[in-house]
């Protein structure tokens, strides 16, 4: 495939979404000589979902598939097993093998809905990692100082309040690394928490006689409380999130995140966002530009036809106060029943836990009336809705 060096789309590589380059400017001019690159993005499934958060590198990795060079997805089927702790302020714990296979079980399908899947090299890093042995791994070791690593801010903070780091974290850096090695990257992407791994890459790949690769870092993006978007903290925009609950969660974000997640989670035109973002500024809702955001991110995964329906129903439920078209129906035997005990028949809740604390967080409706008491009796007659939160309910069927 032929490589573009188109001046403009080189340059919005090198600026959407990038938080910094290491090496730039002998990564410009590779970039400007048309050398095909290979470009490296690795994954750890810790969860089963892909989210909104790991967009951002994917779209990175379409934009130099698009330029025509070589993108290689890395599924971290065996660092998912270890765990890494760059972004945690406690030690994350090994997960079991078969947990990791589970997880990973649709972790191409989702990442293809960002990039050509056909025309990626895609790989598990277990193909590599397993073979080494002690010697390998000292010898990698033998590249790095304990100081280097626990001069890291995540890490530094553990130590000074007393708190355990595990030698299994040191070795993470390693692995990461050497998947760098093993595929010959030239350049790799991740996050701004991901900084200290990124350079190891560099290092081993210079111990293993290569050059070393390029780095570009993401910025992070906040999730559906305002924290860094984190499967651990249940925050997240999922890929695999139905249209209608991803359109929802995206109108619910907090208005100063409407630029941001135009910028990093979708590819509108960089001028139309500034025209959205100077339309706020004199005054323009910021209600309609959170529409358009939901309508383009649901685009990108469900398609325009989902999207508009997205839409449609998020304006009829919320706007006009109308029950959605696809309310569940449960069936239950008439009677009296807690609340808790109501919330959890009808898989409304996961939890008598979170029943009580939604319930407390005034969250809760039976036919539009707010529960308050996490010890009321609700009587049970056929027709009846029950509501929790803004997005799911659920319409009784009494026996």
């Amino acid at each position: 495939m032929k490589i573009s060096t188109d001046k403009k789309k080189i340059e919005e590589l090198l600026s959407r979404g990038v938080e910094e380059i290491i090496e730039k400017d002998q990564f410009v001019k590779e970039l400007k000589d048309g050398k095909q690159l290979r470009i490296k993005l690795g994954i750890d499934p810790t969860s089963p979902n892909i989210h909104i958060g790991r967009s951002i590198p994917l779209f990175k990795l379409r934009d130099f598939q698009e330029l025509g060079h070589k993108i290689i997805l890395i599924i971290g089927d065996f660092t998912g097993v270890i765990g890494d702790t760059s972004d945690k302020e406690s030690e994350r714990p090994m997960m079991a093998e078969n947990q990791v296979k589970q997880n990973m079980k649709n972790y191409v399908e989702q990442a293809g809905k960002i990039i050509d899947i056909e025309k990626c090299e895609v790989h598990y890093n277990s193909e590599w990692l397993t073979k080494l042995g002690y010697y390998e791994i000292g010898e990698q070791a033998d590249v790095f100082s304990l100081n280097g690593f626990i001069s890291r801010e995540n890490i530094k903070k553990r130590l000074d309040e007393g708190r355990r780091v595990s030698l299994r974290e040191l070795l993470y850096p390693l692995m990461q690394g050497y998947d760098s090695v093993a595929i010959k990257a030239d350049v790799e992407i991740g996050g701004t928490d991901q900084r200290f791994n990124l350079l190891a890459g560099r290092e081993l790949q210079r111990h293993y006689g290569q050059k070393p690769q390029n780095i570009i870092t993401n910025p992070l993006i906040e999730g559906l409380d305002g924290r860094k978007m984190s499967s651990s903290w249940g925050n997240t925009i999922n890929l695999l999130d139905s249209a209608g609950e991803m359109y929802g969660k995206i109108m619910s974000l907090k208005d100063e995140l409407i630029t941001k997640y135009f910028i990093l989670a979708t590819r509108v035109s960089l001028d139309k966002i500034e025209e959205y973002e100077k339309e706020i500024g004199t005054g323009g809702n910021p209600r309609d530009y959170k529409m358009k955001l939901a309508f383009e991110i649901v685009k990108i995964y469900h398609g325009e036809k989902k999207a508009k329906e997205a839409a449609g129903e998020f304006e009829r439920v919320f706007t006009k106060k109308e029950l959605p078209d696809d309310i569940i129906a449960v069936l239950l035997t008439e009677g009296s029943y807690d609340i808790i005990d109501l919330l959890l028949k009808t898989a409304l809740v996961k939890s008598k836990s979170e029943a009580r604390r939604l319930v407390l967080e005034r969250a809760v409706k039976i036919d539009g009336v707010m529960i308050e008491d996490p010890q009321a009796k609700i009587e049970i007659i056929s027709g009846l809705v029950i509501q929790v939160g803004k997005r799911r309910f659920a319409r009784i069927k009494a026996k």
